[in-house]
């Protein structure tokens, strides 16, 4: 029996992190990468280059000339095109993801929409007219209603605090209103959440209803970009956390989703003094998601692991915690030339577990995490922000990296 093939559109981190747990379960991964130098290529065998908006680069991924065709297509981000994934799931290709729910991590405006015809609890939202004037005065109303002050998103192709402005004024936003009545994306505006921290929740689906949640997890963000995750969720009621399982597990079988899907919450206050906490929907992402690196080295299966199981329809694997703490630092950007020279400080920490995506350095670019469990969550979280800070050269990135904002979007 040959190993079956799993196509992968993006060749970034995630796609690159698939790589150890398709080894292990005798998956052979073909992955469409943006680069021959990018993350994916540099650690799989069968990486054609190509751009996801390219039909013929992505019909070769699914079934190149002379080669195997694959068994799934799935993928590291939400960029492409809904018309040629319509066309292959014609054709019988097993597009996990499929291209209808796909579409709801595609357009913030399609996502809201549906989560609210399902009940599902979101922040106080509307979309924007097209027309320039018409979408301004709809904003200005908004903001009235809301006291003053609310956040603006494009509909399509944000990520990482960008598409994400807050705005007191519709001024703030004139070139995007500009932007969206000349054909560029739709916008939408929320109120800004008075959250007591970020959440999320990641859980995985298969083809045949199987579902499986992980313990949810707290997340930090430094300038719109995740810094840092805690798991479980450092004093999580437990009716809160089972509630937001609820939310996520209600999203991935009301939008069909296959694969992994991450669901970014806000814990808010209750509606009256007294009452418990409640959790809002702020994004999805149906794919791995940096809210989970954790679970490569904190729990039984990984979120790379449980995908392919998922996308391929086999049984998923057990989402247990395997030690008290597991807290994920991201290395954002660097001071270094080359973050592998500072390997021997970093390892000397013998928990530390240090994952590098072979990226050029960039300010503010993920370059790697580094994930540390324990049985002292004060001790785990100082050890693994040590680690980090030890990769960025940066004594001050060793702190708390607490400046939070309204997004955690990850780009492939």
């Amino acid at each position: 029996m040959s190993a079956p093939v799993v196509a992968v559109v993006g060749g970034g981190q995630l796609a690159r992190m698939m790589a150890p747990a398709a080894a292990r379960l005798g998956v052979r991964l073909r992955v469409l990468v943006e680069s021959p130098a990018g993350s994916a290529a540099q650690v799989l065998a069968e990486a054609p280059v190509g751009d996801a908006a390219d039909e013929a680069a992505v019909r070769a991924l699914v079934a190149p000339a002379g080669g195997d065709a694959a068994a799934v297509l799935t993928f590291e981000h939400e960029h492409v095109p809904s018309a040629l994934l319509a066309a292959l799931e014609e054709e019988g290709v097993a597009v996990r993801p499929g291209r209808d729910a796909l579409r709801h991590a595609q357009d913030k405006i399609v996502m809201r929409s549906r989560l609210t015809a399902l009940g599902v609890p979101c922040p106080r939202w509307a979309p924007l007219d097209v027309d320039a004037a018409v979408g301004a005065r709809e904003l200005a109303a908004f903001l009235d209603e809301v006291g003053g002050e609310a956040v603006v998103k494009t509909s399509r192709g944000g990520y990482d605090g960008k598409g994400v402005r807050v705005v007191r004024a519709p001024d703030d936003v004139a070139d995007w209103l500009a932007a969206a009545q000349d054909g560029g994306p739709q916008l939408l505006v929320e109120e800004k959440v008075p959250f007591r921290r970020e959440l999320a929740a990641l859980v995985a689906r298969r083809p045949s209803g199987e579902v499986r949640a992980w313990p949810v997890v707290e997340s930090v963000q430094r300038d719109g970009v995740c810094a840092e995750v805690t798991a479980p969720a450092p004093g999580l009621d437990p009716a809160l956390g089972a509630r937001a399982r609820e939310v996520a597990v209600a999203i991935a079988e009301g939008l069909g989703v296959t694969g992994v899907l991450a669901v970014e919450l806000f814990e808010v206050p209750g509606e009256a003094p007294g009452e418990p906490g409640r959790v809002l929907v702020n994004e999805l992402a149906m794919r791995p998601h940096n809210s989970g690196h954790w679970t490569i080295d904190g729990s039984v299966t990984s979120q790379f692991e449980q995908h392919l199981r998922a996308v391929l329809d086999l049984p998923l694997g057990d989402t247990a915690l395997l030690a008290p703490w597991t807290v994920m630092a991201n290395v954002l950007g660097s001071d270094r030339a080359e973050l592998t020279d500072a390997l021997p400080a970093v390892l000397a920490d013998g928990a530390a577990r240090v994952w590098l995506y072979g990226k050029d350095v960039r300010p503010g670019r993920k370059l790697g995490h580094v994930n540390v469990s324990g049985e002292d969550l004060d001790a785990t979280r100082e050890r693994a922000r040590a680690a980090a800070a030890l990769l960025h050269d940066d004594d001050a990135a060793a702190g708390d990296p607490a400046a939070t904002t309204t997004t955690t979007e990850e780009p492939a």
